[in-house]
């Protein structure tokens, strides 16, 4: 099965923007970005929230185009309203069957771009497969946070780690495999 990998710039603190959805303070060129930018090509399906996709308006994406064209794009929101959708939009309720069908039938990995709060309502029905943070070298104090209001408690191993001149790191993470007493002894014998 494919996987859902949160690919995300984050702040030292926790935070994927800051106040007012501000990305100023984020490394936004180099080769870090180039790297990611990169990763990319390898997504055919990416899932957003809402204010995630409609945080492109402000960078000239249009109401109903891709954000990432190359990509399926699924925003998932219970309230978003566009006309004259791309054939390669759509919109989704939350549903949890719904981002499970749409794992099942993808080709590639599926890349979540964000939000906050959309990222922890996958984290809160166990939907992350991985997490790729794209660690800048700033503290923020306050915006969006990372996995939104989600209290979930989840523990993740370090996989690898890159680190670049400019101080930025891609930290990828995957998510740890509960054992049970039983495998345990399965390992003993």
């Amino acid at each position: 099965m494919r996987k859902i990998i949160y690919y995300v710039a984050s702040s030292l603190d926790g935070y994927i923007a800051g106040k007012n959805d501000d990305i100023s303070k984020f490394i936004l060129q180099g080769e870090g970005v180039e790297k990611y930018r990169s990763d990319l090509a390898n997504f055919g399906t990416v899932v957003m929230g809402r204010k995630t996709y409609e945080f492109g308006f402000q960078y000239g994406l249009k109401p109903g185009q891709p954000a990432y064209p190359n990509m399926e794009n699924h925003i998932f929101s219970n309230s978003i309203k566009i006309d004259n959708l791309s054939e390669f939009v759509k919109i989704e309720k939350l549903s949890v069957d719904r981002v499970k069908e749409i794992r099942e039938n993808a080709n590639t990995d599926i890349y979540l771009c964000g939000g906050g709060e959309f990222a922890g309502w996958l984290l809160d029905n166990g939907l992350i497969d991985q997490l790729k943070l794209k660690l800048n070298p700033v503290v923020l104090g306050n915006g969006t946070k990372l996995f939104g209001s989600s209290t979930t408690n989840e523990n993740w191993v370090l996989t690898e780690k890159e680190s670049f001149l400019d101080g930025l790191q891609i930290l990828t993470y995957n998510k740890k495999i509960k054992s049970t007493g039983h495998n345990i002894e399965k390992q003993r014998l």
